[in-house]
Parts: structure tokens; sequence; C-alpha cells
């Protein structure tokens, strides 16, 4: 069941939600996402990515704009967007007292899958996702990322056309999200179907996503491919410290012309994107500006670059 006319899967047009007390969690994002595309949220928490899956999935009533799933008005055709869409909350929803086969079976019978069809399901994800040994035994066992493993496993049971993954390794060591990035980069090809990730792990979003929404207090602050992004700022930057104000040296840097409106500052710190312009010849200039700097060092920029001059904040590092 699909009434979409176009290859896109997601579409939200001027989309906000106001808590009460007057809280705007999301304030007029727009954005779509293709069918088959891998689609990032990006930021930290409190940024309004939660309560925007919260609206495409129907568990929040948006307070005005419009989302729909493949083609469906999440707000006026609720039951028909869920019936294409999966989700995988922050928080486990999988029975712990139960086998991670029964959680399976259960999750197969209350989406309607014919048990003939589930077990043929069931025995193909077990193996996608590397459960052959887990599956029989009770969930209460499971280390956190097997459980995660299971709960994605869990949502793909009804075969959907998009799936929401919540800050998918939130809580889980290093070696194991490294694992489990492997595995949901692989879920679009195996399953085909479109992904929509929220992270507020810079890493994980380039690594994963086509496409990246950097969500700032509610708004989208930036929206493109992670290499658009980043060549924004060009091939090179000069990082440096500065004595004193930190806003006024960038002023002045970019009167002099060592600094174009990409550049930043952060506290004491400066970033400048060179954009082709000699690194000696910039630090040359500021000599002649008397201006008193250190920790001089350039560098090729990252997606911290990106979002710190989107967003004049940094997000947290991934554990």
């Amino acid at each position: 069941m699909n009434a979409a006319s176009s290859s896109t899967s997601i579409d939200v047009h001027a989309l906000s939600k106001t808590y009460p007390g007057g809280v705007e969690a999301v304030k007029g994002i727009h954005f779509d996402v293709d069918a088959g595309e891998v689609f990032g949220l990006l930021g930290p928490n409190g940024a309004g990515k939660s309560t925007t899956i919260g609206m495409l999935t129907t568990t929040i009533l948006p307070t005005s704009g419009t989302a729909r799933l493949g083609g469906f008005d999440v707000a006026k055709d609720p039951i028909a967007a869920r019936a294409i869409a999966s989700v995988v909350f922050q928080e486990a929803v999988v029975d712990a007292g139960l086998s991670g086969r029964a959680n399976l079976e259960l999750h197969a019978r209350l989406w309607g899958v014919a048990a003939n069809q589930a077990q043929d399901r069931i025995a193909d994800l077990v193996a996608a996702f590397g459960l052959d040994e887990l599956i029989d035994r009770q969930v209460g066992s499971y280390s956190g990322g097997q459980r995660r493993r299971l709960e994605i496993a869990r949502a793909l049971v009804s075969r959907p056309q998009v799936l929401f993954l919540d800050e998918p390794t939130v809580g889980l060591d290093a070696r194991i999200r490294h694992e489990l990035l492997d595995l949901i980069k692989s879920l679009r090809d195996r399953f085909e179907m479109t992904v929509l990730l929220s992270t507020h792990y810079l890493e994980e979003a380039r690594r994963l996503c086509d496409r990246i929404a950097i969500m700032h207090e509610g708004r989208i602050a930036g929206l493109d491919t992670p290499d658009r992004l980043l060549s924004a700022l060009g091939e090179e930057i000069l990082e440096l410290r500065v004595e004193g104000d930190g806003l006024a040296a960038l002023a002045a840097l970019r009167a002099s012309g060592i600094a174009g409106g990409d550049a930043f500052a952060i506290g004491s710190t400066l970033t400048v994107p060179l954009h082709g312009r000699n690194a000696t010849d910039a630090i040359e200039s500021l000599r002649e500006l008397n201006q008193v700097t250190s920790g001089l060092a350039t560098r090729a920029p990252t997606l911290d670059d990106v979002y710190l001059r989107l967003t004049g904040d940094r997000l947290p590092e991934a554990a």
C-alpha cells in the first residue's frame, strides 16, 4: 500500500511542535527523503531530532505543518502511515522475559504476517543480524549491543518501506558501536528501504548517511551530503588562538581579507577556511596586524567544523 506518486518516501513541510508552556521543540522545518536514501538528523540532545521522529512516526501530533510517509499524511491518515514504517526508539521495547525468537514471532503476529512467511523472515533476519546463537535465549541475558541488534531485526519483520532509527548506538561501547554501524550500513541494500537516522555522533552521520540535516534549537541549520557540507569550507583551514576577544580578532581578520564570511570564532579559537589562499601568507598578514596568536595549525576541515560554523556549539564525542 503506497499513495506516493514519486520517488519521495518522506516529505516534510513547515513542520512544527510546541509543547504546553510554549516550548518550541521543532520550528517549521522542511526536508524530503528519497526512496532508498539514508538520511540523517544530526544534533545534540534537545535539538528537536526525537520530536521530529515522533511526529513522523505518529506518536507525537504536530502543532502545524505537514509530514507524509509514502504519500500518507501522518496526522490525517496515521494508520496508513504506520503501515509502511517501523521505528527503533532510544529506549528498549523488546520483552526481556521472552526469548529473542518469541519477540520476533510476537511482532510478526501483531503486524499480521502469515505464520509461514514470518518464519522465513525471522530465519533471514537471524542470519543477517548474527543472532543464531542468541535467538532462543531469554532477552534479559543479552548484552546492550545484542539487544540493539534484536530490536532492529524486530523492526524489520514487517518489511517496512521506511525505517526510523532514533539514536541507535547511544550507550554502546566503541567496539559494539562499530559493529552495529556496519550492520546498519548494510540495511538499505539488503532490505531495499529508506532509513532515517537521528544521531549526535559526527562520525556516525558521515559514515552512514547520503545526506545530513543539521538540527539546532528546533531548526535545520544546514542540509546536504557530508562531502558537500565539507567542501563548503574548502580543502584547508587555518586554526589559531588569539589573545583577548576572539570575535574582535575575527572582525579584524575579515576586514584585512585574511578571513571570509565562513570563518568563525569559538571563544579565543578562530577557524579560518583558506579557500586556496596560502597559509604562510595568512600567518604573515596576522603578524602585520600585530595580532598575538598561538597554536597555529593548518588541517583539512571536518564535519565538526561544519557543525561549529552553523551552530556555534560542539557535539559530544562518541564513546
